[in-house]
């Protein structure tokens, strides 16, 4: 974890990375070893959180490994919430560092528009979709998908840091 002491105090502060100027369309704050976003669903919002997402993640002690498999998940969700409430849809992104390993979940406005398995098998060549629920359950210790006060959570637990 990187930190430093607060001289005469003996305590050890964690540094937070700084957070880019926001955008229009994308709100972030720090939260306890990672952030928030609130964020209108788009190519460049979503690049942004992808690279803060890594930033923030190694900074609060992810391997690199770890940091590349967040982003990748975090792109899957923000993905499936596009192709099922449209382009510019708002959402609500947490990603951290918590005690039994790292979260990436994505809150959407859509509550009745819940993951279903794919019809395909994952190494069909001819899908164009269905991949995301295998990929995820894949890379993740644990999905879980919950009501929350503005439509659905979608909460993605990786291994330890």
């Amino acid at each position: 974890m990187n930190g430093r002491t607060i001289y005469g105090t003996g305590h050890m502060v964690t540094e937070r990375p700084a957070l880019p100027a926001s955008e229009p369309g994308l709100y972030l704050r720090h939260r306890d070893r990672g952030f928030v976003a609130h964020m209108l669903a788009g190519p460049f919002r979503l690049s942004l959180v992808r690279r803060l997402t890594a930033k923030s993640l190694l900074a609060h002690g992810a391997s690199a490994e770890t940091a590349g498999t967040a982003q990748l998940v975090l792109s899957e969700l923000v993905g499936n919430a596009i192709r099922a409430c449209g382009d510019d849809v708002p959402l609500v992104v947490e990603v951290y560092v918590g005690d039994t390993g790292t979260v990436v979940s994505v809150h959407d406005p859509a509550p009745d528009l819940l993951p279903r398995p794919a019809e395909s098998a994952m190494d069909s060549a001819d899908a164009e979709s269905g991949r995301g629920l295998p990929l995820l359950n894949l890379l993740c210790t644990d999905v879980t998908v919950t009501a929350s006060p503005i439509g659905k959570q979608i909460r993605c637990l990786l291994g330890p840091a």
